[in-house]
């Protein structure tokens, strides 16, 4: 291939790559409260019903460690179940953010707490590898840890920019499309 055909079909690839960004400043931030939303509604509903959610035997010890015994655990299970479910709606429909903030803050301690309270059942796979239990833990700090951070960083209008360096060194427009 020429160094012309080079220079055209590097100069081509540019241009697709700054159109993605452009999409990907423009909606990534959605893409992920949408997703991180609907997965905290529907874990969060199936907690409403006993037997259902695979980490009920784990809330229901750490509800029993954390209240010295005092919550019954369907009282418990309802409370996390309610907690989930509005997060999961504020994030879907992208209102009362603030609230939300907060409440993830809340739910990050409870999801925490297994770490401290019960970690040999949370790590006791071969070489102390997480158990599924420890898996879907880990899993939930980073689902948190998202939330957190579309919340933190949108409910007082922030967003996603295109850093108008990066691409105007090239002479090319730097506004999303």
């Amino acid at each position: 291939m020429s160094a012309e055909a080079n220079m055209r079909l590097r100069d081509a690839f540019e241009q697709v790559e700054e159109r993605v960004h452009g999409v990907l400043v423009r909606h990534s931030i959605t893409a992920l409260r949408v997703t991180v939303g609907a997965v905290f509604l529907g874990f969060g509903m199936l907690k409403f019903f006993p037997g259902v959610s695979p980490a009920q035997d784990l809330s229901i010890k750490t509800i029993d460690l954390l209240t010295f015994g005092l919550v019954p655990w369907r009282a418990g299970l309802v409370v996390i179940a309610t907690l989930e479910c509005f997060i999961g709606i504020c994030l879907l429909a992208n209102r009362w953010m603030r609230l939300a903030v907060w409440l993830l803050a809340v739910e990050f301690i409870g999801i925490l707490a297994p770490l401290v309270l019960l970690p040999g059942r949370l790590f006791s796979g071969p070489h102390d590898a997480p158990t599924l239990e420890g898996q879907y833990v880990l899993k939930d700090i980073i689902l948190v840890a998202a939330g957190m951070a579309i919340v933190a960083g949108t409910f007082r209008g922030g967003r996603l920019v295109r850093d108008e360096s990066t691409s105007s060194d090239r002479g090319s427009s730097t506004e999303p499309r």
